[in-house]
């Protein structure tokens, strides 16, 4: 097995269509209207780690200017189940701390991950997101429900506290046996509060939820798709208004995908780039380590990360006492086969190197 210990950018053809402001100056929507600001790709950040095993702030804070850098319409952390799960209370608190300081003044909007085995502490991490003032936050089901009922209550509590839109995530952690929250619940809870309405579907039959939550708005006021992306362009097809997945290492290629479905000016385009976003992303069907080992290499790759350690669950899907780390290792078959795809990513990405630096 081969170590990877790589550093620098990746460039873009000279030919690739650069990217136009996707987020930016527009005002939020008066009381009820879904946010403008609130579609596209909204990308769940990767956690990055030093050689101990820490959380590396620093890495944390450049991943974010990258996603700002390919003019990505939104950010989420923490939000993907490592992060939620495996990360402490203090390193979730700081981490938002240095998002929301990183992203200030940026284009990008910030949303960050609320939730909680209970109420008590989903409603400490959304008092801590509301003094950092995101443009939006998200938040999955309490690990400890048991009825819909339970996620009702849940998400009135959440309503008390926050004041920007609120993503429902409609699957919980590994640790969740609750129901999946029906598109009854959420379109009632939608016409409770101004700041809800904003879907992010991943949940049982995807595609019937999703064509029901689009027939409900309003109140419903956005409905995003996720499932790695696998789905997006049919979704968008059928009226969906963004995608939330742990997949920011393709900001540019995504927000290519969504500034060219929504001109609908290139067709071919489109479908080129969604197909080469798709050979790529398959490659978690045959790299070790799922999302972690390919993604871990590509974020090295285009100088953002400066390790592939990783903190995961270990064998099986559950929470364990402590933590897993390693670093992980790819072979040089893999890594020529990494190599081989990501290059057919090159007309759709943007042009140039990351600007990783703060301002």
């Amino acid at each position: 097995m081969l170590k990877v210990a790589m550093a620098g950018a990746s460039g873009a053809v000279a030919g690739a269509i650069p990217h136009r402001r996707a987020h930016g100056a527009d005002a939020p929507a008066g009381p009820g209207a879904p946010d403008p600001r609130i579609q596209g790709p909204f990308l769940i950040l990767s956690t990055p780690f030093t050689a101990s095993g820490a959380v590396d702030f620093d890495a944390l804070a450049k991943e974010a200017r990258y996603v700002d850098w390919c003019g990505c319409p939104g950010m989420i952390w923490p939000q993907s189940g490592d992060s939620v799960d495996l990360l402490t209370t203090d390193e979730k608190l700081q981490g938002m701390e240095v998002l929301a300081e990183t992203t200030r003044g940026r284009r990008t909007a910030l949303c960050l991950g609320v939730q909680g085995k209970d109420t008590a502490e989903m409603l400490m991490y959304a008092k801590h997101a509301e003094k950092l003032a995101p443009t939006a936050i998200i938040s999955r089901p309490l690990d400890s429900g048991k009825t819909e009922d339970d996620l009702r209550e849940y998400w009135r509590a959440l309503a008390t506290v926050a004041r920007r839109p609120v993503f429902f995530q409609t699957t919980g952690g590994v640790a969740y046996r609750g129901p999946t929250p029906s598109v009854p619940l959420m379109v009632g809870l939608a016409k409770e509060s101004p700041y809800f309405g904003y879907i992010k579907e991943e949940a049982g039959d995807v595609i019937g939820r999703m064509k029901a939550l689009v027939a409900a708005k309003p109140p419903i006021r956005r409905v995003f798709g996720a499932r790695g992306g696998y789905g997006w362009l049919y979704e968008l097809h059928l009226g969906a208004e963004g995608l939330i997945t742990e997949r920011a290492i393709y900001a540019d290629v995504l927000t290519r995908v969504w500034e060219l479905h929504r001109s609908g000016s290139d067709p071919a385009a489109l479908r080129d780039a969604y197909s080469k976003f798709l050979l790529m992303i398959n490659l978690s069907k045959t790299h070790p380590g799922d999302l972690r080992g390919y993604q871990l290499y590509l974020w090295k790759k285009r100088g953002v990360f400066q390790t592939m350690v990783s903190r995961h669950y270990g064998r099986g899907r559950s929470i364990p006492e402590k933590p897993i780390y390693s670093e992980l290792e790819l072979s040089e078959e893999e890594i020529a086969e990494i190599e081989f795809r990501f290059e057919a990513l090159k007309p759709h990405q943007k042009p140039g190197s990351p600007d990783l630096g703060p301002r």
